[in-house]
């Protein structure tokens, strides 16, 4: 395929794309206006530090989307936490050391990675898109100082496209370079004559180009150069209708997670933001009117006679109004009968209403004086399962790929250890030890605390209900489910080894205990033995006795 061929048939393909998208940004519009208004530029373009909250009356939506982002970031993917780890899906290799330390050091390399890169400040953005547009978009690049390079991408810039299997596997992006910088990055031979004149008399001027990432349709699997990669890779002047590079990816550098999807609607998601956005609009102007009610009771209008005053009315403090002297006319105020109250209780009626769509309830725990901290742990603990929901999207569309992908590209640059051979081609799987997901699965730990409270008594009548209690296979899957680090858990060889040990001090202890009761016989008999005249006197007094 030539390369004006192909730069036309990724342009229509993106008009059909810009077609699909378009009916989602006047709701994309009012939940920026209302929601996050910082990133208020999607139907309307506005100047660089421009005031963006100008129909923004009641910051409740805005506080409260900040809050469960916050939250989800700090549940998920805290940076002072585990939030992950590997483990192999092949149980046998899990009681191996060589391979267990093999995939601790290979944790810790990720980990180092994810620090010593600008993850932690793009996800909390992606947070922020989740929770607002519904829909968030990521791109992982390989970095050679850094390893790992992540930048969220603001959903007007974003086209999205799904497989078979619903997850998005195409994007492509519409942004802004400078003319001198896309000549820089392209080359002077790749770019349109107009970028290139550009470059030269305005080089700031702001350009308009096209970055499409998409499965490549066409390749060969033999090779492995940038034009035969899984993923193409493709850079646009949509102006001039002209392709400046072509690249690809062994993977799908995009994560393009949704935080709630109706089964009917395809590429794009919904957000707390979205169904609250009936709510959020009717407390924007229920404030704005009842301000202006609060400032006709404070600075009421007033009622003038239509004649006995000369004008101006003068209304600041200290002011003098003259009227003719004689007559009987005043100034008054009109009372407007307001009923403030009321205003004020609708108002937090629909504040209680857009939290509980953000979860506050559920992220902020109201703990009583009274309360114990056992029945904070499990309230805190219920709260935190009402989002498993959201979890499970999340770890299939953003945790998993963002672990996969950067595993692949720190595989590449050789980062890890050298496998041990015993590995072979075994898989390795993800678990989640966040404290979302660990919230997920305290059931099974307050199961086995059950248990044991019910078995106790129970032993003590008739100890043979311990026989039904596997002591080992608790312990293997409490450790499993709290999500104990490898390091803190011994071996099962070492395990095996520490019992052998106690089983052999117990046996020689045995021994021991065996030899001195010998001995112990042995003093008692001695007196006796004396007294019959030694060993000749005791074989005589047998032989006296077997010949009775």
């Amino acid at each position: 395929m030539t390369a004006d061929v192909m730069a036309v048939q990724l342009l229509k393909r993106w008009t059909e794309l810009d077609t699909q998208r378009s009916t989602w940004e006047s709701l994309w519009q009012d939940i920026a206006d209302y929601c996050v208004p910082r990133k208020a530029d999607i139907t309307r373009k506005r100047s660089a530090g421009d005031n963006r909250a100008e129909r923004l009356f009641d910051a409740t939506a805005v506080h409260s989307a900040e809050l469960l982002a916050a939250s989800l970031h700090g549940m998920l993917t805290n940076a002072a936490t585990s939030w992950f780890s590997l483990r192999y899906r092949d149980p046998f290799l899990d009681e191996l050391d060589e391979a267990k330390e093999w995939l601790q050091e290979t944790e810790e390399v990720l980990y180092t990675a994810l620090a010593r890169s600008n993850f932690q400040e793009q996800i909390h953005e992606l947070y922020s898109d989740l929770v607002t547009f519904g829909t968030g978009v990521m791109m992982i690049e390989e970095d050679d100082k850094d390893d790992l390079r992540f930048s969220t991408r603001h959903i007007a810039e974003c086209y999205l496209s799904e497989n078979d299997k619903g997850r998005v596997d195409t994007v492509y992006r519409k942004f802004k370079l400078s003319a001198r910088a896309a000549t820089d990055k392209f080359g002077e031979d790749k770019v349109s004559q107009k970028i290139l004149k550009l470059s030269e008399s305005n080089p700031y001027e702001l350009v308009t180009l096209l970055h499409v990432v998409r499965p490549r349709e066409e390749r060969d699997i033999t090779k492995s150069d940038s034009q035969n990669l899984p993923f193409m890779s493709c850079y646009l002047d949509p102006e001039a209708k002209q392709v400046l590079s072509v690249g690809g990816f062994n993977e799908n550098p995009y994560l393009c997670p949704r935080f709630l999807k109706s089964s009917y609607e395809q590429n794009y998601g919904r957000s707390p933001s979205s169904s609250s956005i009936s709510d959020i609009k009717m407390i924007n102007k229920m404030s704005e009117v009842s301000i202006r009610s609060a400032q006709k009771q404070v600075d009421p209008p007033l009622m003038v006679p239509d004649d006995g005053f000369m004008l101006p009315i003068r209304t600041v403090p200290s002011g003098l109004n003259f009227y003719r002297s004689g007559t009987r006319d005043r100034i008054e105020p009109l009372n407007t009968g307001a009923n403030n109250p009321i205003g004020i209780q609708m108002e937090e009626q629909r504040r209680q209403a857009i939290r509980q769509a953000f979860y506050v309830d559920q992220l902020i725990l109201g703990a009583g004086p009274n309360m114990t901290a056992t029945e904070v742990v499990q309230r805190t603990e219920e709260k935190m399962r009402l989002l498993g929901p959201v979890l499970g999207r999340l770890q299939a569309e953003l945790l998993q790929p963002l672990i996969e992908r950067c595993f692949a590209v720190l595989s590449r640059k050789k980062s890890f250890p050298e496998p041990p051979e015993v590995l072979g081609e075994s898989t390795i799987e993800i678990e989640y030890v966040s404290p979302l997901a660990k919230a997920q699965r305290t059931g099974d730990v307050q199961s086995l605390t059950r248990l044991f409270e019910l078995v106790t008594p129970l032993a003590q009548i008739d100890q043979g209900v311990l026989d039904y209690m596997d002591t080992d296979g608790m312990v293997k899957h409490l450790i499993k489910t709290v999500g104990v680090p490898a390091v803190a858990v011994r071996s099962k060889e070492q395990v095996d080894a520490l019992r052998s040990e106690r089983q052999q001090q117990a046996a020689e202890q045995q021994q021991i205990m065996e030899a001195q009761q010998t001995a112990t016989s042995a003093g008692e008999a001695a007196p006796m033995v004396k007294a019959l005249g030694g060993p000749d006197g005791i074989n005589q007094l047998l032989a006296t006795e077997e010949g009775q």
